[in-house]
């Protein structure tokens, strides 16, 4: 192995090298940068998760990103808090069909030119949110909180429902 490296260095010929700040391909980036396998592939196309009746998460990205493989990581932190509520469907970019026009029901048809991009729908597949770019943890949350409608995050770090009588229910986490 050494001899290899050395071979390499002294031709000079540079190793293909990756990392999480750059725009090189190295892997699937939600098993690479967010330790989190589990999201990918989907489970559901967008038109199976539209028909579930449960919030939706669509995110559009590449594996070749600086900004998506930072990305990753808030996706899976989401997916801790509202992955068994709420359907999420990271969608690789390089995997959608090339057509001139997308169905609604196509992860295509959201797709802005910017990676990430990001589709937050309601459980009546309404979007809440449709956003080009990296997004804070915090806005994601807020969003999920107004979609479940659980308290805002300033009253409780928890996931605690809004009362609706003297009966307070809680989503667990």
């Amino acid at each position: 192995m050494l001899a290899m490296v050395s071979c390499l260095v002294l031709w000079g010929a540079s190793p293909a090298l990756a990392g999480l700040k750059d725009d090189r391909f190295d892997g699937e980036i939600f098993t690479l940068y967010a330790g989190n396998g589990s999201l990918v592939p989907p489970k559901f196309t967008l038109a199976e998760a539209l028909k579930r009746d449960r919030p939706t998460l669509l995110v559009l990205y590449i594996d070749d990103s600086s900004d998506c493989k930072a990305y990753s990581a808030v996706v899976s932190q989401v997916q801790a808090y509202y992955g068994r509520a709420a359907d999420l469907l990271p969608v690789r970019l390089d995997g959608l069909p090339p057509k001139t026009t997308y169905a609604p029901t196509e992860a295509g048809y959201y797709y802005k030119g910017v990676v990430p991009q990001t589709v937050l729908f309601d459980a009546s597949g309404k979007i809440v949110l449709n956003e080009a770019g990296t997004i804070p943890f915090e806005t994601l949350d807020t969003k999920f909180r107004e979609v479940f409608d659980l308290l805002p995050r300033t009253q409780t770090l928890d996931l605690k429902r809004r009362q609706v009588n003297e009966v307070t229910t809680e989503l667990a986490r």
